[in-house]
């Protein structure tokens, strides 16, 4: 019985979760052999955003994302829960640089996939993209929104 009662109390809980809404923005990535890749990324700015992040989606669109930024510059580490799609994320430091690309972590995983040092942030983009692109660590991030 409890059980059932706390299954129906976490299937309440996942339409709150998936009515989360988050800002959009233009990045582009800028690869040292001068190639540059655009992105229609969402802003993950909230706490409640960031705990979400893409959670329970299904499909992520090619040129699509989400761009988790840090006010200061920090180690970080993220997981797989409850992420039904493969990412690849992308850590970057306060230039916008690549440090480091964690490549199509696999879906609802809970290794943690860490920064190399103290990063700015992260973008998640579909798993497989940066490999596909050619980008790598050194490469730049391009957006207002990594101030």
């Amino acid at each position: 019985m409890r059980l059932i009662f706390a299954l129906l109390m976490m299937l309440a809980t996942l339409p709150a979760m998936a009515a989360e809404s988050f800002p959009t923005s233009a990045l582009d990535i800028e690869t040292a052999a001068g190639q540059k890749f655009h992105f229609n990324v969402q802003l993950a700015l909230t706490p409640a955003q960031q705990t979400q992040g893409l959670m329970y989606r299904t499909d992520l669109k090619p040129d699509a994302g989400m761009l988790f930024v840090n006010r200061d510059a920090r180690p970080m580490s993220m997981w797989m829960k409850n992420t039904l799609i493969p990412l690849d994320m992308v850590f970057f430091d306060t230039d916008g640089r690549i440090v480091n690309i964690e490549a199509n972590a696999v879906p609802e995983t809970l290794t943690s996939r860490s920064s190399k040092g103290a990063v700015k942030g992260v973008l998640e983009l579909p798993g497989g993209t940066a490999a596909k692109l050619g980008i790598r660590a050194g490469d730049k991030l391009l957006s207002p929104d990594l101030k």
